[in-house]
């Protein structure tokens, strides 16, 4: 008789996985607003949210909205900050990215007009403007890849807080438990072919290494359901296959 695998115990939901979320601040996106006005709102409260690494700002509209964003270097509370075409492309301010000149560090950028906000907001992160054609604007990720961007998306002028925390080491593996913890990961991953026979089917043997192919069939029950699943090739093999059959279409 063999034990659970660790992907059914995940999937059970005990509160050992399960994602926090009544502790979570709020969702940090841009609210809808007429986007030919230009608000001005005031930042009223920086908290931290678990698991976000990055503070979050609730920037109030007095008399129209209310909503909270990743905070950026230098913002503070007490801060007028406008949200708009008009608005100055000064640090705290939210623009379109057809209003924000070339050179200019943006964060917190929508992928489409009114999402809320999708790309650049890790700590510490920016991204560039690096020119425009026609209704396009061509951003310089911090991956460095270059994306062409709808100039209706707004972006936030600035760097999103809470650089340096990478640089700290986490020293022991209580530190990362913690860490991950917040975030409900999946954490520590151990190899299956590293573990017993009883606990997994790669574990066992008389060295590292599964004892039988480890593509599985999609309708595999969940004790076997570990490794490729339904793939259709595998292998050094299989990569050389695909790239001569993308070379010759």
């Amino acid at each position: 008789m063999g034990k659970r695998l660790r992907q059914q115990r995940h999937g059970r939901g005990t509160p050992q996985w399960m994602n926090r979320g009544h502790l979570r601040v709020a969702p940090a996106r841009y609210p809808y607003l007429d986007p030919t006005k230009t608000y001005e709102g005031v930042i009223l409260e920086m908290r931290h949210d678990p698991g976000r690494w990055v503070p979050l700002a609730r920037v109030v509209i007095p008399g129209v909205s209310e909503f909270w964003i990743p905070a950026g270097e230098g913002m503070y509370v007490g801060q007028k900050v406008k949200i708009g075409p008009d608005a100055e492309p000064i640090n705290g301010n939210i623009l379109p990215l057809s209003n924000i000149p070339e050179g200019m560090q943006v964060f917190n950028i929508e992928l489409r007009p009114g999402d809320g906000g999708k790309l650049v907001r890790a700590g510490g992160t920016y991204a560039l403007v690096v020119g425009k054609s026609g209704n396009k604007v061509i951003v310089q990720l911090p991956s460095g890849k270059v994306k062409q961007i709808d100039g209706r998306c707004r972006a936030t002028i600035g760097i999103v807080a809470g650089a340096g925390r990478t640089e700290k080491p986490l020293l022991k593996a209580g530190n990362s438990y913690y860490k991950w913890k917040a975030k409900a990961k999946k954490w520590p991953i151990v190899r299956g072919v590293a573990m017993n026979a009883v606990n997994h089917p790669h574990g066992g043997g008389s060295h590292q290494s599964p004892s039988f192919p480890t593509t599985r069939a999609r309708e595999a029950p969940p004790g076997q359901k570990v490794g490729h699943i339904a793939a259709r090739c595998t292998g050094r093999g299989c990569k050389q296959a695909k790239a001569k059959y993308f070379k010759m279409g």
